[in-house]
């Protein structure tokens, strides 16, 4: 089992459609709530918010971070219904809660934070 590193930021990249269920069955079992970025290298914004990305996964370390580029793993933003980039995704259990469209640092942000609260509220 590797355990996580603590200092180094979690963004894992999603390079198939088997990682990708990997991911998401081990974060289920873990009760990790994961957030997506679905991305591309030819998009600019969301090449902008890959440091965010990371930012955010330093600030949030009980979530489980993806990076998905579409073009390299067409199945897996296909099968999440991904239409523009960039496009993030929350899942949990597997299943996804909310998905906010474009280079939205802010909202991102505050999805995650109300995610975070209503955890916390139903584990209260």
């Amino acid at each position: 089992m590797d355990t996580i590193d603590q200092n180094k930021p979690k963004v894992v990249v999603i390079d198939s459609l088997q990682s990708w269920e990997f991911y998401v069955n081990q974060a289920s079992t873990q009760n990790s709530p994961i957030v997506v970025h679905f991305t591309a290298s030819w998009c600019m914004p969301s090449v902008a918010m890959i440091p965010y990305f990371e930012e955010f996964a330093s600030d949030y370390p009980d979530f489980l971070f993806l990076s998905v580029d579409v073009d390299e793993v067409k199945e897996v933003a296909t099968k999440n219904d991904i239409k523009a980039m960039p496009t993030f995704l929350l899942l949990k259990d597997g299943a996804p809660l909310e998905k906010i469209v474009g280079a939205n640092p802010e909202e991102i942000k505050k999805r995650i934070d109300g995610f975070v609260q209503s955890t916390r509220a139903s584990i209260a």
